[in-house]
């Protein structure tokens, strides 16, 4: 069975093929048309289709051409999962964090895990057992942090992130570089510990476009998986592939 999962955020698509449960190869758009889907699936061969976006009407004319073409399923808060999912507004539920939680569960079934995607957005989601979702965490992402200091004060300056130095700024630039980057990588410390306090043992894995930006600054130990919202993708559509027409 050859399945595809198709991650669409703002602007970036990200498509995982699998041959069963296994990721058989890996493509990144920074910007995408109908026109790079067509020649994808017509250059490999594709039986079923998973979709999980949040681009808006452009992703409409994608739904209604995988729809046409391929055993088809767009991920919503009504799609059948293979976790319990407990979180109270699953309707407001962004697609990523739900797919990387099964897709936790598909590398360290009936484990306890935090996932960590640290990308726009830094969330911390928790999954029991491998079979409850119990809900996460939401905070900026680094590139927020440093975005929002210059936006919304007069005289702050724009920084770039850059290497972690010293956790004391001696310049306006330091300072907010530290406070964006130490702030964050502490915040994700505090997080992990407060987790196996009350959990125990307990399994982080760490994704997203900074995981490894921050990687290698963590003093916890981490599992680093940067295919986890694609794995679980596949997972949710094996799941559901019988149903499909």
């Amino acid at each position: 069975m050859t399945n595809l999962a198709i991650d669409i955020g703002n602007t970036r698509a990200k498509l995982g093929l699998f041959q069963g449960e296994n990721l058989v190869d890996k493509v990144v758009w920074p910007e995408w048309g109908i026109k790079d889907f067509s020649t994808y699936t017509t250059n490999h061969t594709v039986e079923s289709v998973i979709l999980s976006s949040t681009a808006g009407s452009k992703a409409e004319e994608l739904d209604d051409f995988l729809r046409s073409r391929f055993r088809y399923l767009k991920l919503d808060h009504l799609t059948p999962l293979p976790i319990l999912n407990t979180y109270k507004t699953p309707e407001t539920l962004g697609k990523d964090r739900l797919a990387a939680v099964v897709g936790a569960q598909a590398l360290f079934p009936e484990k306890t895990c935090l996932v960590i995607d640290a990308g726009t957005c830094i969330t911390l989601d928790v999954l029991e057992s491998g079979t409850t979702f119990l809900g996460g965490n939401i905070s900026p992402g680094l590139d927020m942090r440093l975005n929002a200091m210059h936006t919304f004060t007069a005289a702050l300056p724009r920084v770039e992130k850059g290497p972690f130095g010293g956790w004391i700024g001696d310049r306006t630039e330091t300072a907010l570089r530290n406070g964006a980057q130490w702030g964050a990588l502490l915040e994700i410390e505090g997080m992990i510990s407060l987790a196996r306090e009350h959990f125990g043992e307990i399994i982080v894995i760490l994704t997203g476009g900074d995981a490894d930006f921050l990687a290698n600054q963590l003093k916890s130990e981490i599992f680093a998986a940067s295919d986890l919202v694609l794995q679980g993708l596949n997972k949710i559509l094996i799941h559901n592939v019988k149903h499909l027409a």
